[in-house]
C-alpha cells in the first residue's frame, strides 16, 4: 500500500530538517519503503500509514521526473515467429565459393563434351565422308532430346509464340550455314587445322560490325586483330595437309556464326527464354531449314552407299560413332548456352579460347597429326591474339 505525506508544523524549524526523532512502538513499524523529497525548499515529512496516498502533482518528486534523453535509438525485435529474412544483397562467402565451383563444372563438361564430339565426328567423317548427312544428325539427336525432355517434363518447355520463331529465323540460317560449313571444313583436313583458323572468328566479328553495322571500337581492339590474323596465316601457309575446301570451310563457318551472334542480339532481345530451349528451338528449326539441302546435294543413294561401305570397314562401331557425334554434339553446345545465363561474356570468351587449345591438343595426340615447329608457332599466335582481344574489347 502507498504511503501518504503528511506536514507537521511543530516538527519545522526555520525551514530546516529537524533533528527531533519520532518514538514508535516497534509493532507499529511497517517495511514499506520511506519517500523523501530531496528539494531543499521542502520540509521534512512525516509518514503516516493510517491514510492512503493522493499525490496531485510529481514535479517536486526527483526520482518520479525522469531526465528527458535526447538522440534515443529505438529498437524493434522479431518474435521467433515473425521473423523476416534481411532484404539485403550480401554474397556470403560460401556462396561465392559454391558460384565458382558451379563455372568450373560448366567449363570442364564444355571442354570434355567438345573434345569427345571433335573425336568422333572426325572418324566418322574418315569412314563416311558425307559432311551433309553428318551434320544434319547432329541436329536431329539434339531435337529428339529435347522433344522427349520435354514431353517427360525433365525440362520445362518454354512459352514462345510466332514472333519468337520469325526472329529465330535468320538466327537458325546463320546457324546452319556455320555448322555445315565446319563439318565439310573437317571432312577435308585435320581438326586441329580447322580450329585454328576458327580461332580467327573475332577478326571477322570486328570487321563485320565495323563495315556492315558502323560500330566502332577502340584502338587496342584492331590492334588484338593482328595476332589473330598473323597467326592464322601463319598456320595456313605451313599446314602440311592444306586443303582449299577445308580452309574456305572453316572461314565460312567463322563468317557465318559472326552473323548468328548479330542475328541474335537484334532479334532475341527482351525475349525471355533459357539458355537450353533456347539452343533447343534453334537446333530444330535449323533441322528443318537443313534437311531440305542435305538430301538435294548428297541424296539418299550415296548415303546408303556410303553406310554400307563404312559398316563393312569399321563394323558395328561405326553405327556408335555416329550416335556418339550426334548425341555430343547437342550436348556440348546445350551446356555452352546454358553456362552463358552464369558468366559473362568476357568470361565465356576466355572459355571458349582455351576450349580450342584442348580440342587442338587432343586431336593432334590422338590422330597423330604431323605438325611443324613453325605451324606450331601460329597456331599459338593466333589463340594468343584471340586472348587479347577478349580482354581489349572488355575494356
Amino acid at each position: 500500500m502507498i504511503s501518504s505525506i503528511k506536514y507537521t508544523p511543530s516538527l519545522l524549524t526555520n525551514s530546516t530538517f529537524s533533528s527531533t526523532k519520532l518514538l514508535l512502538p516497534r509493532s507499529q513499524l511497517s517495511i514499506q519503503p520511506t519517500i523523501q523529497n530531496v528539494e531543499q525548499t521542502m520540509a521534512l515529512s512525516l509518514l503516516s500509514f493510517e491514510k492512503p496516498l493522493y499525490l496531485s502533482s510529481t514535479k517536486n518528486f526527483a526520482l518520479l521526473n525522469k531526465p528527458k534523453r535526447k538522440n534515443v535509438t529505438e529498437c524493434q525485435a522479431y518474435e521467433a515467429d515473425r521473423s523476416r529474412p534481411l532484404e539485403i544483397n550480401i554474397e556470403l562467402p560460401g556462396e561465392e565459393a559454391a558460384q565458382k565451383v558451379k563455372i568450373g563444372l560448366y567449363f570442364a563438361t564444355w571442354w570434355a563434351l567438345n573434345v569427345v564430339f571433335n573425336i568422333y565426328n572426325k572418324k566418322v567423317l574418315n569412314a563416311f565422308p558425307y559432311p551433309w548427312l553428318t551434320s544434319t544428325l547432329s541436329l536431329a539427336a539434339g531435337s529428339l532430346i529435347m522433344l522427349i525432355s520435354w514431353a517427360t517434363r525433365v525440362a520445362e518447355a518454354p512459352k514462345v509464340n510466332l514472333d519468337f520463331w520469325k526472329a529465330l529465323f535468320p538466327v537458325a540460317v546463320a546457324h546452319t550455314i556455320g555448322h555445315v560449313a565446319a563439318t565439310v571444313s573437317m571432312s577435308k583436313v585435320a581438326v586441329s587445322f580447322t580450329h585454328i583458323i576458327k580461332s580467327g572468328e573475332p577478326a571477322f566479328s570486328v570487321l563485320v560490325s565495323r563495315f556492315l553495322l558502323g560500330e566502332a571500337f577502340p584502338m587496342q581492339v584492331y590492334l588484338s586483330l593482328l595476332p589473330i590474323i598473323g597467326g592464322c596465316a601463319l598456320a595456313a601457309v605451313t599446314e602440311l595437309n592444306f586443303n582449299m575446301i577445308g580452309f574456305m570451310g572453316a572461314m565460312i563457318s567463322n563468317l557465318a556464326f559472326v552473323f548468328r551472334n548479330i542475328f541474335s542480339k537484334k532479334g532475341m532481345n527482351g525475349m525471355s527464354v533459357s539458355g537450353m530451349n533456347y539452343y533447343a528451338c534453334l537446333s530444330m528449326l535449323s533441322l528443318l531449314i537443313l534437311t531440305p539441302f542435305a538430301i538435294a546435294v548428297e541424296g539418299p543413294k550415296l548415303w546408303a552407299a556410303g553406310w554400307q561401305t563404312a559398316v563393312s570397314q569399321i563394323g558395328p562401331n561405326f553405327v556408335w560413332w555416329v550416335v556418339a557425334q550426334s548425341v555430343f554434339y547437342h550436348l556440348y553446345n546445350q551446356v555452352s548456352y546454358m553456362s552463358l545465363d552464369q558468366i559473362s561474356p568476357l568470361t565465356f570468351s576466355i572459355g571458349n579460347t582455351m576450349k580450342r587449345i584442348s580440342v587442338i591438343v587432343s586431336s593432334i595426340l590422338i590422330f597423330h597429326t604431323p605438325l611443324q615447329p613453325i605451324n606450331a608457332l601460329g597456331a599459338a599466335i593466333a589463340i594468343l591474339g584471340t586472348f587479347i582481344y577478349s580482354q581489349a574489347k572488355e575494356k
